[in-house]
């Protein structure tokens, strides 16, 4: 459905927030949180319940100008094998600090491009999991790919070591787009790949687009729309470039003309959200679709959908486990991080047994119950205040101060609110953001500090 907002209501809601993958958010990560707390949360776990990983790889065989994520290119093929090899003695000691056996549900390799490493070194790895964990018959195993740098021969042994679920980078496919942001892949490119990884049996394909890039039009962007359509994936991940170039130096090298205004901005998401529903894509929450027979469509229906760093997820682990330089460890006392830098994580690994983490933030009941409020208005749109309050032993007015703050929002059609009942209409989806910082009372208006909300 095509959402109609005025141009003086987006300018109201323009600024800088949080995407609100955790809560509270990274800002919030200090020294003070670091591997002595982790192990007593890890060892805290409760027996039987499975736990997810996730696996970060920080290199790429070229940068992309408008990446904001953790990654380098590094070339040498021995200097990635020998990360591989950090990966599985981090496994290894993980695991040790495990009270027993964990089952896994959800793996996913990020990064970076996770096929940087070699195969040989992504087949050490993949048996290093097997031989410390007891991975799930329908275990969701994942990894994201770069279609311009990776082998049909890397294609074919992805099955074999359990991947279920490749997510191609796309961004967009336009030729002005792509040599403004130093990113050439022509659509023929990422269709072989897509029909490849077919026959090479993993059937899950996610496509990840960007909106808000340099010389990007609601125009230009309406054909690359149409054109992934064509190649069916069963996901697509759509998101609005974050420009942080006091963060990401690489961005200022962003070639073209100027970037799109809010109101460009808004218009181009609202042409692939007409687009995407057309061609009979459920959308998922803020900025997801997936095709009704998808699991995170399901999940999304069934009210199980949850969000952590990777975006939306149908993971529904307490626990997710993170691996490698940068990487994020979510379990419900807190949550820490892993050194960023590849020289940094990996003078931590050679120090000892411990586990290279460097920040986190502890959680305490509040914070959990926030949280709870947070990722079901963005996952579900909708949540009854009154019963989340009484799990948590809260009285029923306890939020009585951000409901206030929403009445602005009511009045704009953004939200309604009835007895304790929120409930974001279909314009106020892409306003999630604003929406629930409401509920966050960790956050300050600072510049250079988040990414645009709309």
């Amino acid at each position: 459905m095509k959402q109609v907002v005025s141009f003086d209501r987006l300018a109201r809601y323009e600024g800088n927030l949080p995407r609100y993958t955790s809560y509270p958010t990274a800002v919030q990560f200090t020294d003070d949180v670091g591997f002595s707390l982790y192990k007593e949360w890890l060892q805290a776990l409760p027996e039987g319940e499975p736990v997810s990983l996730y696996l970060h790889v920080p290199f790429c065989d070229e940068l992309c100008k408008f990446c904001a994520c953790n990654t380098q290119v590094v070339n040498q093929e021995a200097i990635r094998t020998a990360y591989g090899d950090l990966l599985c003695d981090e496994l290894m000691r993980l695991a040790g600090f495990l009270k027993t056996r964990r089952s896994v549900s959800f793996i996913h390799f990020g990064g970076g491009t996770p096929t940087t490493l070699p195969m040989i070194a992504m087949k050490k790895v993949m048996q290093t999991i097997y031989s410390l964990f007891d991975i799930q018959k329908d275990a969701d195993i994942s990894i994201e790919l770069d279609p311009r740098h990776v082998s049909v021969e890397y294609f074919s042994n992805l099955h074999p070591l359990g991947f279920t679920r490749v997510s191609f980078g796309v961004q967009d496919l336009d030729p002005k787009v792509q040599k403004a942001c130093g990113r050439i892949q022509s659509k023929e490119l990422t269709a072989h790949c897509i029909d490849v990884v077919r026959q090479n049996h993993i059937h899950s394909v996610n496509i990840d687009l960007i909106y808000g890039l340099p010389n990007q039009t609601t125009e230009s962007l309406r054909e690359t729309i149409r054109s992934v359509v064509e190649l069916k994936p069963d996901r697509l991940a759509v998101f609005g470039y974050a420009h942080v170039p006091w963060k990401f130096k690489r961005q200022t090298l962003l070639e073209g003309d100027v970037l799109p205004d809010s109101v460009e901005r808004f218009q181009q998401r609202q042409v692939i959200d007409e687009i995407l529903q057309e061609a009979g894509y459920q959308v998922i929450g803020l900025d997801h679709y997936a095709l009704p027979h998808d699991t995170m469509s399901k999940a999304a229906q069934q009210g199980t959908l949850h969000r952590n760093f990777q975006g939306y997820t149908v993971d529904d682990a307490p626990a997710l486990l993170g691996v490698g330089a940068s990487s994020v460890s979510i379990v419900p006392q807190g949550i820490v991080q892993n050194h960023p830098s590849v020289a940094a994580y990996q003078k931590a690994m050679a120090g000892g047994g411990e586990l290279p983490i460097v920040r986190g933030v502890e959680r305490n009941e509040e914070d959990l119950l926030r949280w709870t409020v947070i990722e079901r208005l963005m996952c579900d749109l909708h949540i009854d205040l009154k019963q989340v309050t009484s799990q948590y032993n809260k009285p029923d007015n306890f939020f009585d101060d951000a409901l206030a703050k929403l009445k602005s929002f009511e009045d704009d059609g953004l939200v309604q609110i009835t007895d304790y009942k929120i409930t974001v209409t279909e314009e106020g989806r892409c306003f999630l953001r604003n929406i629930v910082v409401v509920f966050d009372t960790y956050y300050r208006v600072a510049p250079q500090r988040h990414a645009q909300a709309i």
